[in-house]
């Protein structure tokens, strides 16, 4: 049983929109998302570039800090960063 997590940020640039997520997977599920999926909210916007990765200890870890990357600050902080870094 694999017990390491990621939490991920994905940007859309065609779309300027940003999506976080975790996983154990982290390969097979940015292909879902930008290949394999025919529905849910990243079909919509692709292709999707990973901006950023957290490794975590453990499934709780990842949603803990999942859900903090989805606070309006958090993402306004991940906005600067893709501004500065891809635009």
């Amino acid at each position: 049983m694999n017990d390491e997590f990621v939490v991920y940020s994905l940007w859309s640039p065609a779309y300027d929109k940003i999506y976080i997520g975790y996983t154990s997977n982290l390969v097979e599920r940015f292909k879902s998302h930008n290949q394999l999926a025919h529905k849910g909210f990243t079909v919509k916007y692709r292709p999707w570039i990973v901006v950023d990765v957290v490794f975590c200890k453990s499934k709780m870890e990842a949603l803990n800090i999942e859900k903090t990357l989805k606070q309006s600050n958090n993402r306004a902080k991940m906005r600067n960063l893709i501004n500065e870094y891809y635009k």
